[in-house]
């Protein structure tokens, strides 16, 4: 520290004589030790909320959403070379469909000819079990035992036949012929089963007065088509207004009926040798047919173990009776155009 006389005498001599020491301030240092509860203590940062977003819901918190329109890709157009490879993809697709579309046309038609001639077949064996005799007119009846009784050799049996189309056009060739010389069709047949008494456009059926079908029975049920002959244009498909059933094809179907009850059914068409005998001296005929007439299998006689037989010249709208002789190539039952006939006993 400086000392005041120093200062003062200093002064007077017109002088200022300046004594310096260092000073400092040393201020004291306790030292105290300190308890556990003295310690100060910061507290631990708290941990941030964690947001849950299935259980935690709060309108503090949203989640935010991009817009689909932000994520998705914009999507490009087809080129033209893609559009033209999609168009001939499409032709070669449907020129295969219009390739197959007439067979499996055909084929459902044939399945459907099928069915409603074994409906046919069935009705007529259960007419036969309800009254002991078949449905058939006495001029029916009449030609077959004529037949019988003229020679043992002829058919004893009868086929209902019909106009059928050639061309287009209503032909007599290969049909069943009376002794008027018209062929008879199934009419008669279909007016006894489905126990009608008159045609729909008028007149008397067989059936009349129900005197073919007395206990008023309907053994078959069939779409009536509507199509009147006299009117001309194509037969429809069905029961027309003169009663012939008709294949979906429009032609009658053949119905031949063990008239004399041998258990033998033979058929004006399917009994020929031109038409059933695969090869010249066999009595085993196509389709389970037997000539048990001649140990050779001569003779227009091949014949269905059965009562009924019922089928329809098929998709291809002929038939064919084979020549009066022999061929050489052997019988045509499996060739065109007999080859797709719908046979119920096949």
């Amino acid at each position: 520290m400086c000392r005041e006389s120093n200062f003062k005498n200093a002064a007077r001599a017109g002088s200022l004589v300046v004594d310096w020491h260092d000073c400092a301030w040393a201020p004291a240092i306790v030292v105290r030790s300190l308890t556990a509860r003295q310690v100060p203590t910061k507290p631990l940062p708290a941990t941030p909320p964690f947001l849950h977003t299935v259980r935690r819901r709060s309108n503090s918190f949203k989640i935010m959403k991009m817009p689909l329109f932000s994520v998705r890709r914009p999507r490009a157009g087809f080129t033209l070379i893609e559009l033209l490879v999609v168009i001939a993809i499409i032709g070669i697709l449907a020129a295969m469909l219009l390739a197959v579309l007439p067979r499996v046309m055909d084929s459902a038609k044939k399945t459907k000819a099928r069915l409603e001639a074994q409906a046919i077949a069935t009705a007529i064996e259960q007419y036969d079990s309800a009254y002991g005799r078949f449905p058939v007119s006495a001029a029916a009846q009449k030609q077959a035992s004529d037949n019988a009784s003229a020679n043992a050799n002829n058919n004893p049996d009868f086929t209902y036949g019909g106009y059928f189309l050639d061309n287009g056009v209503l032909k007599k060739k290969g049909t069943i012929m009376i002794a008027t010389g018209e062929p008879l069709t199934n009419s008669e047949v279909i007016a006894i089963l489905m126990n009608l008494t008159n045609y729909p456009g008028g007149g008397s059926t067989i059936n009349t007065n129900y005197q073919k079908n007395p206990q008023k029975t309907i053994f078959l049920t069939a779409k009536m088509s509507g199509w009147d002959p006299s009117q001309g244009g194509a037969p429809q498909p069905g029961v027309g207004n003169d009663l012939v059933y008709r294949d979906p094809w429009g032609n009658p179907y053949l119905i031949t009926m063990d008239l004399n009850y041998d258990e033998q059914c033979e058929d004006a068409i399917y009994s020929r040798e031109s038409v059933s005998q695969p090869a010249k001296n066999q009595t085993a005929g196509f389709y389970g047919l037997v000539n048990t007439t001649d140990v050779n299998g001569n003779g227009d006689h091949f014949r269905y173990h059965g009562k009924v037989m019922v089928w329809s010249v098929g998709p291809d709208k002929k038939l064919d009776p084979g020549p009066d002789a022999y061929p050489p190539e052997g019988g045509n039952a499996n060739k065109a155009p007999n080859k797709d006939n719908v046979l119920t006993w096949q």
